[in-house]
């Protein structure tokens, strides 16, 4: 079982009654949902604001790959918190930064850039082109998926130059983004997928549920060291 911890800041649900109407139990709740149907995935926890703060050590131990999406309140995330992850993720635990998680405390620091874009509200609609059809997380993916009503997001991207394009976002007003990147940062892998806009069903889209589903599974460690540090080793014998 793949153990999957969700952070969702839950805060656009509570003060938003048209967000509130596209996710009643959250966006961690639609995302648990879907992925909690999954035969090989198990959510250990849902965090939220409230809760993100006084995450542990040892909880993050027993999670294989982190969800993290945030918008409103990227500030409020404490900086010890945001720690205890990254060192997570250098140690092999996935993480998949969704949508405006692009500006989170956790995914900044992760690639050491401003991660600053260009962005406009306006419901344009989105293809998203599949141009590593050979990667495992365009499983079931054709050419293109298409989106109605997304929030657009536009180059210039100010991130390191990623490992994987997996996806290119291509929008109605003639912009286009990277909006599927993998990363990995010592024993972690590092997904990033823009579609997921609070105020659009885009976590209810099939297309978008199988991407996340197998980019769980792309995420999951193959290697989880149990801890950083840099030790001095004695020389190898020759048996």
């Amino acid at each position: 079982m793949i153990r999957v911890g969700i952070y969702n800041e839950n805060v656009h649900e509570k003060l938003d009654e048209n967000v509130a109407m596209v996710y009643p139990e959250g966006i961690h709740g639609q995302l648990a949902a879907f992925l909690g149907a999954e035969e090989d995935m198990e959510i250990v926890r849902c965090y939220t604001l409230e809760t993100i703060n006084d995450i542990t050590e040892e909880e993050l131990t027993g999670i294989d790959v982190m969800l993290w999406w945030g918008h409103m309140a990227h500030h409020k995330v404490e900086d010890e918190a945001v720690q205890k992850v990254k060192n997570a993720v250098l140690m092999g635990m996935g993480l998949i930064v969704l949508h405006s998680g692009h500006h989170s405390k956790i995914f900044r620091s992760l690639m050491g850039t401003t991660c600053n874009l260009t962005w406009r509200e306006d419901g344009d609609f989105e293809r998203v082109w599949v141009v590593n059809p050979a990667h495992p997380i365009t499983r079931g993916i054709g050419r293109f998926f298409y989106l109605p009503e997304v929030e657009t997001y536009g180059e210039p991207f100010a991130i390191p130059e990623p490992d994987e394009v997996v996806f290119i976002g291509g929008y109605e007003g003639g912009e286009v983004f990277r909006s599927g990147c993998t990363f990995h940062r010592e024993n972690g892998r590092i997904f990033y997928f823009q579609p997921g806009h609070e105020t659009f069903p885009i976590y209810y889209d099939p297309n978008v549920q199988t991407v996340i589903k197998n980019a769980v599974r792309w995420a999951n460690p193959v290697f989880r060291s149990q801890a950083l540090d840099c030790p001095h080793v004695e020389k190898p014998g020759k048996d």
